[in-house]
């Protein structure tokens, strides 16, 4: 519980009361991926991605909204009070989650069934979506596997939602940008990450 009231706290910190129309407002929603674990301040997922849009020429904002050990059904359950918290709609929402269900084995469908929840609330809300896949480890087995990476593209055409295929993409198995875990990006694979996203980014903002 403390931890979710400071990342509230933070949340809500960070956010614009009132988003110009030339300054988009994105909420970064997912796990410790999007929430920059291991890394110091400043140096994660979203105020990486802020920069690289400003240094565009759009002047976003990026909300960090991961929380580090979520799984998609903590994800849905938390959605909508941190909607609620922002003072205005986000100009766009990137949805990665589903990581922390695979490394604990779950249910594939149980993934499937609580991104698609989430999809269809921000759907309801008209806000617009990037949803970012995620691989399996290959260590599981290969049914799992396929069930599993398959339900993000299945979900991104139920809602109509544009698709970012990996979202390590850049930073997995690429030596140096992985921490020591292997699990989460290093400062420099968080660079990579931001980089190959960046344009899909740019291209849901516009008209």
């Amino acid at each position: 519980m403390r931890r979710l009231l400071l990342f509230a706290g933070l949340l809500m910190a960070a956010c614009p009361a009132h988003a110009a129309p030339d300054a988009p407002h994105i909420l970064a929603f997912g796990d410790s991926l999007t929430a920059g674990y291991g890394l110091d301040r400043g140096l994660g997922f979203a105020p990486q991605l802020q920069a690289t849009l400003r240094r565009h020429g759009i002047r976003a904002t990026v909300s960090d909204g991961g929380v580090s050990g979520d799984t998609s059904s903590a994800g849905r359950a938390r959605l909508g009070w941190t909607l609620d918290g922002l003072g205005s709609k986000p100009d766009l929402v990137i949805v990665e989650l589903g990581a922390n269900d695979m490394l604990r084995n779950l249910d594939p469908q149980l993934a499937e069934a609580n991104i698609d929840a989430i999809l269809a609330e921000l759907k309801r809300r008209d806000i617009p979506v990037l949803l970012a896949g995620m691989r399996a480890t290959r260590n599981l087995d290969p049914a799992y596997v396929e069930r599993f990476e398959a339900l993000y593209l299945k979900l991104a055409r139920k809602h109509g939602v544009a698709l970012y295929p990996f979202f390590l993409d850049g930073a997995a198995l690429v030596p140096g940008r992985m921490q020591a875990d292997g699990m989460h990006p290093s400062f420099e694979g968080i660079k990579a990450v931001v980089t190959r996203i960046a344009p899909a980014v740019i291209a849901r903002l516009r008209p």
